[in-house]
């Protein structure tokens, strides 16, 4: 007994020792690192709400230091517990997550605050089931008198009566935990005078404690510092209770079940304090503020509570527009593209009443202003970042450790919920490409396992919390009786969890599983029995019971081959031949959520429509399949086994072999490289990449995300490919430098027609330069790369070894370029084809180039056709013997046996060409070959040159016509 006290004493006094060593080492950090101070208090005390994506939707925050002139040097330490209270709180509820901090600026979250709507309701209105008439009307008028201010939920009635208890309730997304987070630091930082302390509580928190608790034991742990403070706590006129999340609480208000307490320092269950607090037994001068989700406000008995306000987001256009100005805004972005984006995002809001609509939600703004980060903010040293990521992001800040209903036995987590009852819906859309469901759809989806009282509770909660923050009516005329996914593309997010989760089976699977558990137990437990019996009774018939291990065996198999589904279902999506014409998927996206740009937009119907594709289902498979997603997945509840997602993979590399190795469409490939960098899964990648041979992207609009793509997925495998076909992709300066390590491993480049200029060359001159290049055919033709870029392209030249053919077809040179171009010709000694075509390139600077041509060791053929060449110029470039000059399509009294070559590369690249200049040099040409057939007496070259000239009248006449 004595040993026992001297070590309860000793344990008391270490305890004591190492709260005291606590306590001065947070005092020193407060003083003398506050950084290191906020770190461990959001380690510490923070619980899963202070991490909330809609925590973070009202606020724009500028990035200056967290704690300005909160922190005072030691000589000014703060005494005031009330003051102190104020520095914590401002530290604790300014912090940010990461996820937040990754897609833009650092905020200060109470610099700018743009206030949602919200309407004081009644008992009778949160009992009234929300049709589509109301939603509508909501939507549509927004600032009815109803609606109010923050500052004005503890406001006394007209009649004087006041106000002790607000319920604040709001569907998922709405915003009610940044609401609190604003109101709290309001107070912290003096703009809220009508309160004197304010001590904000965790109901998630408080479910998790198991034994009896005071009131006061209860602050003293959460805020050491108000210890003082809480023994005259009943002296204070302005306190106000904050209990977030009440949905985590089961109150139980009768008196039988809960006893009255009014003793702060009196230990009860967690339940009981927050029963005494509202009915106003516990410090009775106090203010309560609950938040809560629709679901469990009947928890509490109307005649405790004071007023209800209901939280109705950004239903005010306006507010939407106001936020994506303010959240768009970037330290490092271009001010006129972040105004132009904002611009571009009213404007569809405007004309796409359906976006509007899912706006609704501040957090689906979250998700929009993310998603345009990633598409426009994207640099090549940020930390990768994938769609689906974003997306599984964005639910976790949302629903990580969310029960659907925490009074239900089966403790089920709202996101599980969700991927089987809602990914169901959304996966049968998929598979009839279908975006719109009606009643009967829905019900057919979630009424399917509903054979219990229980399970029906289960779909009347989410019904009332969470259904729309997932589906909306149809705000098109004569739909609004049709659902819609509120974000289209979480449609093929859920669908694609739906699928990767396994949820997906037929009946004869699910019965096979549950059999097999059944079995496998039974036969472990008779297996043991038989085990001990065949000591004494060695007979054969027992070993018969070892057949109930097989079982078991059997379902793996079964078990394997759904995996084995899951890998055909992605690459069957992945490869639809439908799908095959539409644009990209990033341009898709792009487009969803700022609108077509020019003079012919789409019906809204049809603007809203382009997302039927549906290729972003297996997109989302591959990315849901992803360690990263995965840890995320598991967080909310949803579990994706390593060994199953490892037999997915095998699989799903033995088909994507199989369709990779044919050619597919440009849009088609960009798809493909997403779909492989949305994997995240180095090894897997490149086994696949090997497996291409050309890289053929022209026509697709390269932004700085697809140019990362590109590099992530096919420069760090290192593979040489044979041709990279980048005409006509909107490359830029940056888009070649972050192409570059791709670019240089390839033998045939082209780059036609991408606006490059002199800057430009200055990437292209560092990938030729560099010791890995392998371009043998380089082709910048119909880029403006003036004489400057000659310069820069000459340098590159000369330290290049692999360059066989280079094509600089009209891009601009003109005589000063042809001059540079023949000063430095000779320091190449690797160079066998030049074309200078179309370059507005004069006699002198054409004989000159052709000299200094005729020298070089290894050039044997130079492009000089369509320039400024007199009759005698392209007779004097004709008769140089060491070289062969094109100049035209005949040669004294015969057709050229370049004809055709030249009459390939007019066609290939025309399309961007003067027209009039065009129809000039053709003419001048259909005169010379008209010449040297009359000339001749030749009648095989007489019918060489007709030919000739017959290909070249088409081409005229297509030219006059304007058809090319």
């Amino acid at each position: 007994m004595l040993c026992h006290c001297i070590v309860s004493c000793l344990g008391a006094f270490r305890r004591r020792s190492y709260h005291l060593q606590e306590k001065l080492l947070l005092s020193f950090w407060t003083v003398n690192e506050p950084h290191r101070f906020q770190q461990y208090m959001c380690n510490s005390v923070l619980t899963k709400d202070t991490y909330r994506s809609d925590q973070t939707v009202f606020l724009l925050l500028k990035p200056h230091a967290l704690f300005k002139t909160s922190w005072r040097s030691q000589s000014e330490i703060v005494t005031d517990p009330v003051q102190l209270h104020r520095q914590r709180l401002s530290a604790w509820f300014s912090c940010l997550p990461t996820e937040e901090r990754h897609f833009g600026p650092s905020f200060a979250i109470d610099s700018i605050h743009i206030d949602p709507v919200i309407h004081e309701s009644s008992p009778e209105d949160i009992l009234r089931p929300l049709s589509e008439l109301t939603l509508k009307a909501q939507l549509q008028s927004p600032l009815c008198p109803q609606s109010m201010s923050v500052s004005q939920l503890f406001q006394p009635r007209l009649t004087g009566k006041p106000i002790r208890n607000v319920v604040l309730y709001g569907t998922v997304g709405t915003g009610k935990s940044t609401l609190i987070r604003k109101l709290v630091l309001d107070w912290c930082h003096g703009r809220k005078s009508e309160f004197q302390l304010i001590i904000p509580l965790s109901c998630e928190d408080l479910s998790q404690v198991t034994s009896p608790i005071s009131l006061t034991r209860l602050i003293n742990k959460k805020y050491l510092h108000l210890r003082e403070l809480l023994p005259m706590l009943h002296n204070y006129s302005g306190v106000l209770f904050i209990l977030n999340s009440l949905e985590w609480m089961n109150l139980d208000f009768r008196m039988a079940n809960t006893e009255l307490c009014s003793d702060p320092n009196e230990p009860m269950p967690p339940a009981a304090i927050l029963v005494n607090l509202l009915r106003g037994y516990l410090l009775p001068e106090a203010n309560v503020l609950v938040t809560t989700r629709p679901s469990a406000l009947t928890r509490i008995p109307g005649k405790y509570v004071g007023r209800y306000a209901e939280i109705c987001g950004f239903s005010d256009m306006e507010l939407q527009k106001m936020y994506f100005q303010l959240r768009l805004g970037h330290k490092d972005a271009d001010p006129r593209e972040t105004e132009n984006l904002a611009e571009m995002l009213s404007r569809n809001l405007e004309h796409h009443s359906q976006l509007s609509a899912a706006c609704f939600l501040p957090s689906y703004c979250w998700l929009t202003c993310a998603t345009l980060h990633l598409l426009y903010y994207t640099k090549p040293d940020d930390p990768p970042m994938t769609l689906t990521g974003i997306y599984t992001t964005f639910l976790r800040l949302n629903f990580a450790g969310e029960l659907l209903d925490i009074t239900h036995p089966s403790k089920i987590s709202l996101m599980l919920y969700v991927a089987r009852t809602v990914g169901k819906l959304a996966y049968e859309g998929c598979n009839s490409r279908r975006t719109k469901f009606t009643e009967d759809d829905i019900i057919k989806c979630f009424h399917v396992q509903m054979n219990s009282e229980e399970e029906l509770n289960l779909l009347t909660v989410f019904r009332s919390d969470a259904f729309r923050f997932f589906l909306t009516p149809c705000v098109h005329p004569g739909q609004e009786k049709l659902f819609v996914f509120t974000i289209p593309a979480m449609q093929e997010y859920l669908a694609a969890l739906y699928v990767v989760l396994g949820e997906n089976k037929t009946v004869l699977q699910r019965l096979g599983k549950e059999l097999s558990e059944v079995i496998s137990k039974a036969g472990e437990d008779v297996v043991a029995v038989v085990n001990v019996l065949s000591k004494f009774l060695p007979l054969r018939i027992f070993t018969l019971f070892n057949l109930l291990r097989v079982v078991p065996r059997l379902y793996g198999r079964v078990s394997g081959q759904s995996r084995e589904n899951i890998a055909q279902t992605m690459t069957a999506e992945m490869f639809r031949e439908e799908d095959s014409y539409n644009d990209d998927v990033l341009d898709q996206i792009n487009s969803s959520i700022l609108g077509v740009e020019g003079p012919l937009q789409l019906a809204e119907e049809d603007n809203y429509g382009r997302q039927e594709a549906f290729e972003l289902f297996p997109i989302f498979m591959a990315g849901l399949l992803s360690r990263q997603n995965r840890a995320l997945l598991d967080q909310l509840g949803c579990t994706i086994m390593n060994m199953d997602a490892l037999k997915i993979t095998r699989a799903l590399k033995k088909h994507l072999l199989r369709c990779s190795l044919r050619r597919l469409p440009p849009s088609e490939l960009m798809d493909f490289l997403f779909f492989l960098y949305e994997f995240q899964n180095q090894a897997f990648t490149a086994g696949l990449v090997n497996s291409l041979r050309d890289l053929d992207l022209s026509t697709v609009r390269m932004t700085p995300l697809k140019c990362n793509i590109v590099a992530a997925v096919i420069g760090d495998a290192g593979k040489l490919l044979t041709e990279a076909n980048l005409s006509s992709c909107h490359l830029d300066p940056d888009a070649l430098h972050t192409l570059s390590p791709v670019l240089r491993r390839c033998q045939n480049v082209n780059l036609h027609m991408n606006s490059l200029g002199p800057d430009s060359c200055r990437e292209v001159k560092n990938i030729l330069l560099h010791p890995d290049c392998a371009i043998s055919s380089l082709r910048l033709c119909n880029n403006p790369l003036a004489p400057e870029g000659a310069g820069l392209i000459v340098e590159g030249l000369a330290g290049n070894t692999s360059l066989k053919y280079l094509s600089l077809l009209r891009t601009d040179l003109g005589d000063e370029g042809a001059e540079l171009l023949a000063d430095n010709l000779g320091k190449n000694k690797h160079l066998q084809e030049l074309n200078l075509a179309y370059n507005g390139i004069h006699d002198k600077a054409a004989l000159r180039l052709g000299e200094e041509a005729s020298h070089h060791p290894t050039l044997s053929r130079v492009h000089l056709y369509f320039n400024e060449l007199s009759d005698s110029g392209l007779r004097a470039l004709q008769s140089l013997g060491d070289v062969r000059v094109i100049v035209s399509l005949s040669e004294g009294t015969d057709a050229s046996r370049h004809w055709s070559l030249i009459l390939r590369e007019l066609q290939a690249n025309a399309g961007g060409w003067d027209h009039a200049r065009m129809i000039s040099h053709l003419t001048l040409l259909l005169r010379d070959l008209q010449s040297s057939r009359a000339v001749t007496n030749n009648v095989w070259r007489k019918m060489r040159i007709l030919r000739v000239e017959t290909e070249v009248k088409l081409m005229l006449s297509r030219f006059q016509q304007g058809k090319v």
